[in-house]
């Protein structure tokens, strides 16, 4: 098969998304298909694989060194003219996004979407709740314009079609247990934080930004912090609240962007992970941290709903109040603290990303399966 992945995020930028569509990408390649990457050109010696299509792309605001990509309705068009794929894949709502979806349905090619980022919570997060209802429906739209949606969790497939999404599937996700493990801790790296193995070290690895929730996951570390004070917060990433953040925790270490070994490295190195947000689709990192062997405590929904078992390998809340008492627990309880790392880990081997390849592949299949089928249904 010939597929094209057209997609707004693309490593080297790191954020879920762009993580998750490059292993999608490197899934169908190894499963023997040719597959076609639309997305903006980077700043800073781009090198696309061959056949792909580079379009121009714009800064994202408030996220430097993020972009969206610009319509391409004609690059498009003369592109899969010239060679259509059998099926597109579309992992971001951006006008690049929306270009390729209207390009395939002219041109008769079946078309998946995948529903990434909750943009509804975002106006949430970011100060204009009241554009929540307009943010779903201008989803809807965008999805309900292709032959399905892709989704993460059941869970989410089931607030989706409750809204008017059509064609709603889940395709699971998995992590790379080659890459985060246990085994990846470092004392040389923890002495660099300041902390030897018997310090506590709390650990965050994202995106820097207000839709974190980030407010919580500091007041759950000062509260902890009361009962361990040799404990340290370390944040891995970047995002626009990172300077206020810094400046208001001077105490506080901030690694930057890491990524592949370096990032698992860090993952392993930390004891307790504290994910306060509240705007996930899945959230990725919960995995990582499972298979890096640390507790972690985060919201019921998305990846903790659907792999974490809360008192086993860390606590899944409810609410703000049982994340700071999760947080306290574990911060005071060494052994147990451990023992849930182990059993996270152990947990995490078990998902397999080469069945999360097949997955996707199938469902792509199926998609031009039911095209052709409609198109003979028509004919005859």
């Amino acid at each position: 098969m010939r597929y094209a992945i057209v997609t707004e995020t693309y490593p080297p930028e790191v954020n879920g998304v762009a993580l998750t569509v490059q292993g999608l990408e490197n899934g169908l390649r190894a499963r023997g298909h040719d597959v076609q990457v639309v997305r903006p050109r980077q700043d800073g010696g781009d090198s696309p694989a061959d056949g792909d299509l580079l379009v121009r792309g714009m800064g994202l605001p408030r996220y430097p060194g993020l972009k969206f990509g610009l319509p391409a309705p004609r690059a498009l068009a003369r592109l899969w003219e010239a060679e259509a794929p059998d099926a597109i894949y579309v992992a971001t709502e951006g006008p690049l996004g929306w270009s390729a979806l209207r390009a395939a349905r002219r041109l008769g090619i079946p078309a998946a979407t995948g529903f990434h980022t909750r943009f509804d919570e975002y106006m949430r997060d970011y100060g204009f709740p009241f554009l929540q209802g307009t943010a779903l429906r201008w989803m809807r739209r965008f999805h309900n314009g292709a032959d399905g949606t892709l989704v993460p969790t059941q869970e989410l497939a089931d607030f989706l079609s409750g809204n008017g999404f059509r064609s709603v599937v889940r395709l699971a996700r998995a992590v790379d247990t080659a890459q985060f493990g246990a085994s990846r801790r470092d004392p040389a790296l923890r002495a660099e934080w300041g902390v030897d193995e018997d310090e506590l070290v709390v650990i965050y690895v994202g995106r820097i930004a207000p839709e974190k929730n980030l407010d919580l996951a500091v007041r759950a570390f000062r509260e902890l912090q009361k009962r361990r004070p040799d404990a340290r917060y370390v944040w891995v990433g970047d995002g626009p609240a990172r300077e206020q953040l810094a400046a208001q925790n001077p105490d506080f270490v901030f690694c930057g962007v890491r990524r592949g070994d370096d990032l698992a490295r860090h993952f392993a190195s930390g004891d307790l992970f504290l994910f306060a947000s509240h705007s996930e689709t899945f959230g990725n990192v919960t995995l990582e941290a499972m298979a890096s062997g640390v507790a972690t405590v985060a919201f019921d929904y998305g990846a903790a709903r659907e792999h974490l078992e809360s008192g086993t390998q860390g606590y899944a809340v409810r609410d703000d109040d049982a994340f700071v008492a999760a947080a306290l627990e574990l911060a005071a309880d060494d052994s147990k603290r451990r023992a849930m790392g182990r059993a996270g880990c152990q947990t995490m081997q078990r998902l397999h990303p080469e069945q999360v390849a097949a997955d996707f592949d199938a469902l792509l299949a199926g998609l031009i399966d039911r095209r052709k089928s409609h198109a003979s249904a028509a004919a005859a």
